[in-house]
């Protein structure tokens, strides 16, 4: 499997914990290898693309008008969705929270993955995680075929609905129904 910037996806062997993983995070051993945490595995995705980050940060600039100050737009910070999961999503809408937070939050109410490379991921072992996690609007945006694909409806470890939209294209997020964004908005 390719990572972000066709790097290839690198797997440990070795089953980890959330406490293990945040604990190897907390030493620095992952530092600037962009790693998450599946079902106890932890893979590294490798380098970002400037399509990328420029996809993140269009999404975060998208949703903040939305959501507003009840809420934060999360970049690329953990969401914990399982026992053994922490797949460190592109962009996450969190509940705001207090300012002595003492553990990661456990749900959003969208998250959406950013994929140039990476699509085949973010379409398969991320969206199961997500699923699993319960969480109810997972977008995946793929900056090369300029598409938007939405899920919804976790059941286990898929989705009941996916829908794939094109750049003229737009959606409401289900916490936002009343708001549109254009998925050309999205797109770098």
């Amino acid at each position: 499997m390719r990572g972000v910037g066709g790097a290839a996806v690198t797997r440990t062997n070795v089953r980890y914990t959330l406490e293990q993983f945040h604990d190897l995070g907390d030493r620095g051993l992952f530092e600037s290898r962009g790693a998450v945490l599946l079902d106890g595995i932890i893979i590294e995705e490798g380098r970002m693309t400037p399509a990328h980050a420029t996809g993140i940060l269009l999404a975060g600039d998208a949703l903040r008008p939305i959501f507003g100050r009840d809420w934060w737009v999360s970049m690329q910070l953990p969401l914990v969705v399982g026992e053994a999961s922490d797949p460190v999503p592109d962009v996450a809408v969190v509940r705001r929270g207090d300012r002595t937070a003492t553990r990661h939050p456990t749900t959003a109410v969208l998250v959406i993955e950013v994929a140039d490379d990476t699509l085949g991921f973010a379409l398969g072992e991320k969206q199961a995680a997500y699923a699993r996690g319960d969480i109810a609007d997972y977008w995946v945006l793929d900056v090369n075929g300029r598409q938007l694909h939405i899920f919804r409806g976790p059941a286990g470890d898929v989705y009941a609905t996916h829908l794939t939209l094109g750049e003229a294209d737009t959606v409401s997020p289900l916490a936002a129904p009343a708001a549109i964004v254009r998925v050309a908005d999205l797109l770098p």
